[in-house]
């Protein structure tokens, strides 16, 4: 019997309500220039550190030790699925979350307009964060030229801002493959390649790749400055076991941004649309919590400003979290955990491996006599260090879901 079993066969079936705030990108690093804080130490805080008082604290890795996440490792570690066993690429999670019904053999990919010059070089990765109504244009140009690569059916659908997702629909396709994305500035569009190169359904789709690039790019030449795309995360939806059945729970996903919806719908999460700010996604949980056993509810602004390493900004949108938290506190869940997917060092303008800090209130989670909920705080925090795997079971554990084990 592995774990996930054993795990099963203790869980009980409860009334309790769950909620999973996810802070993206959250955890941060004490530098010499940030003068020894943290964004989430040096914001104000006051509703997040009246619950730390009564809370357990720690730190959660969110894949292994050293190894950086994406969100989506990031996500599917917080959902309790083991990211190394469950992998899944990106462009899936961005297609589902965009509201497209994908089939069995469809290939995705995540796509972000760039900014090329004129040999060819990324010079920006987000094409300076173009607005989501350029964005559409540009994708219903790309659409009105390319409806067909061969004998391949070729859907392309707008995100947010310079987000775009390209679904592939055709015979013999498979992925993963490697990314068309140098993942920095300064260097070419590399070339993608088989992950397997023994196969033969991704060498086929190695090949689409590079002639839709063919096709495509000549669309955008004249576009200023979105005149180019890169993509990533190339591949086919996977089986995943629903996370209804994994921990008898009913879930439910309040998320803003499109790929958050999709890995929340990966594993059965019903989707709940219209909120777009945090204050509207904690109105609609008031009015949805007879409805749902759980929630995740997606803060996406913390990730944002690390990535741009804009210190001030990344405090200013935690004040702005907590400023909307006392919404959410009027319908007090039996467990509620507050964390990040990862870590976003503004130091580092990017994701990182630091584990990021994890604060669980519950009746049954005692007090760590912590004033603040802090990376600081949480190194000192009885929860430790652990993967983040575990953290859907501790919240189990905190609802008394869980049978006593052995005699």
């Amino acid at each position: 019997m592995n774990l996930d079993e054993q795990y099963s066969e203790l869980t009980l079936k409860t009334k309790t309500k769950h909620v999973l705030v996810v802070l993206d990108g959250l955890g941060d690093i004490a530098t010499k220039e940030q003068g020894y804080l943290t964004p989430l130490e040096a914001a104000h805080t006051p509703n997040l550190d009246a619950i730390a008082k009564n809370s357990a604290q720690g730190r959660m890795i969110p894949v292994a030790p050293g190894i950086t996440p994406g969100s989506g490792p990031g996500h599917l570690g917080l959902f309790g699925y083991d990211p190394l066993e469950f992998q899944v690429g990106r462009g899936v999670i961005e297609a589902l979350g965009l509201g497209l019904e994908l089939k069995p053999g469809d290939v995705c990919a995540r796509a972000n307009f760039a900014t090329l010059d004129p040999k060819g070089i990324v010079t920006d990765r987000r094409a300076g964060r173009i607005p989501t109504e350029t964005c559409e244009k540009l994708v219903a140009l790309l659409t009105a030229k390319i409806k067909k690569i061969g004998d391949t059916q070729v859907i392309i659908k707008a995100g947010k801002e310079h987000r775009f997702v390209v679904v592939f629909r055709g015979k013999g396709l498979e992925g993963p493959l490697t990314d068309a994305d140098p993942n920095r500035e300064g260097f070419a569009i590399p070339s993608v390649k088989p992950r397997d190169p023994k196969n033969l359904k991704q060498k086929k789709m190695a090949k689409l790749i590079a002639d839709f690039y063919k096709a495509a790019l000549p669309v955008l030449a004249k576009e200023k400055p979105a005149n180019g795309f890169l993509m990533r995360g190339i591949a086919h939806q996977p089986h995943i076991p629903l996370f209804a059945d994994r921990y008898l729970l009913k879930p439910a996903c309040l998320a803003v941004y499109p790929m958050y919806k999709g890995l929340a719908q990966l594993v059965g999460m019903v989707k709940i649309e219209g909120p777009q700010t945090i204050k509207e996604q904690f109105e609609r949980y008031l009015k949805e919590y007879d409805n749902y056993d759980f929630f995740f509810i997606h803060y996406k602004y913390t990730d944002k400003y690390g990535e741009d390493g804009n210190f001030p900004a990344k405090k200013k949108a935690i004040e702005e979290f907590d400023a909307a938290l006392p919404i959410l506190l009027k319908k007090k869940p039996d467990v509620l955990v507050v964390t990040g997917d990862h870590s976003t060092p503004c130091a580092l303008h990017g994701h990182s491996w630091h584990p990021q800090p994890v604060m669980i209130h519950s009746a049954t989670s005692g007090s760590d006599k912590l004033e603040r909920f802090t990376e600081t705080g949480a190194n000192s925090g009885s929860l430790g260090i652990f993967p983040a795997k575990f953290m859907i079971r501790l919240m189990q554990a905190n609802a008394k879901m869980f049978d006593k084990f052995g005699a």
